[in-house]
């Protein structure tokens, strides 16, 4: 072969491999300029310079995947999910893309695609922090059954993961499964008993399964243990009120105002803890509490029922301020039609009152809707007989 020709190839091959290494240098280049402009959080300025590597037709998974990365810090999820998934169909294999995917579409509230990318990854590898995602994914989807499923394959293999319990507890109570809240719960406590997060959560199972007195004990421990939350204070004296510990309820609810005094409900518990105090006189007492339920209450007619009612019986209870006592638990029927027994208390007063005629008129209202053979109508029945031999007895 002639040298001359010989030659011009050989400076082809060195021209062309020439070529390829410098743009190879130019690319580690600019991803390292576009890595470290990452770093400092201008994410623009990197998508801006790796945008320019990218190529119709060609496929560069490093620059993709530092592009995606790009998309997901800067907020772009939808441009991020859209990398992300191309990244993830070239290279199946790698986790780390479908991870990264399923976060993109979670951000996106495109939960189903969230879940079917997240159960991609659990193919290949059980990953703890992947179920958990799974499950607070099902969460937003308001399906708590399939939720709690990925929670316990996630505290199967990481049991002491106290973020994850307190979800799968929080949604065992939700459920009203309070046993099985407990029962989640007490492996974890028996480790760590004074917990702060998962004890309150218990705590508050056995409350609203109505074990008043084992959930008096688990917050007393949490108070005692230096919890001073509003909860803890709010439910221990709750839950001495049930219990009847009624200066200890005083106690601890009192404590909870400290903290949060917007709270209507604490504010007419208060007042009904007083009342069971038997504090007088009452407008000093239980009084001062019902009116700051009232001026903090939108009005919900079930709430104001229940205010009037706690008004009416701190004034029957009086057995002087009748007249008080009938318009607050007119009132409180008023709120609520089917507080029925409003209506024999209403006739009752009238009747100490000596105003035969008109208890007789509301005993008559009350009897029209009670049930027959309860203890209410026996009594209605019974004082109306003996209010209209009265009445006839008094007419000339």
């Amino acid at each position: 072969m002639n040298r001359g020709i010989v030659l011009s190839l050989w400076l082809l091959v060195c021209a062309a491999s020439f070529s390829v290494s410098a743009q190879t240098t130019h690319r580690d280049s600019v991803l390292a300029e576009a890595r470290y402009l990452k770093s400092i959080y201008r994410t623009d300025d990197a998508i801006e310079k790796l945008s320019a590597l990218v190529r119709p037709g060609a496929m560069d998974e490093g620059v993709l995947a530092e592009l995606a990365d790009c998309h997901f810090q800067s907020g772009a999820y939808e441009d991020a999910a859209g990398a992300y998934f191309m990244l993830s169909s070239y290279a199946p294999d790698n986790i780390l893309y479908q991870i990264r995917l399923m976060q993109a579409y979670s951000r996106l509230k495109a939960y189903p695609q969230s879940i079917q990318a997240g159960r991609a990854v659990l193919q290949r590898d059980s990953i703890p922090a992947v179920l958990s995602f799974v499950g607070d994914t099902f969460r937003q989807l308001e399906q708590a059954d399939s939720a709690l499923w990925y929670y316990r394959r996630s505290l199967a293999l990481k049991p002491g993961n106290e973020a994850v319990l307190s979800k799968a507890v929080g949604l065992l109570i939700d459920k009203e499964d309070y046993d099985g809240a407990i029962g989640l719960s007490r492996p974890f406590l028996a480790e760590d008993p004074d917990n702060m997060t998962i004890a309150p959560l218990q705590g508050l199972a056995f409350y609203r399964k109505g074990d008043y007195e084992t959930a008096a004990k688990v917050f007393q421990r949490q108070e005692d243990a230096g919890n001073d939350s509003y909860p803890i204070h709010y439910y221990l004296g709750q839950s001495y009120w049930h219990t009847n510990v009624v200066y200890r309820a005083e106690r601890e609810l009192l404590a909870a105002w400290q903290i949060d005094s917007s709270d209507v409900n604490l504010a007419y518990s208060i007042a009904a803890v007083k009342m069971d105090a038997l504090r007088y006189p009452f407008e000093q007492e239980a009084g001062v509490w019902l009116d700051k339920a009232l001026q903090m209450l939108e009005p919900d007619p079930s709430m104001m029922s229940r205010i009037h009612q706690q008004y009416g019986l701190a004034y029957y209870r009086k057995m002087t301020a009748w007249d008080q006592a009938i318009e607050h638990y007119k009132e409180a029927y008023r709120y609520n039609p089917k507080l029925i027994s409003a209506l024999s208390t209403i006739a009752y007063c009238y009747q100490q009152k000596k105003e035969y005629k008109t208890a007789i008129e509301w005993y008559e209202k009350y009897l029209k809707v009670a049930r027959p053979g309860s203890r209410g109508y026996e009594f209605a029945t019974s004082n109306l007989k003996y209010l209209r031999a009265e009445k006839f007895m008094e007419e000339p």
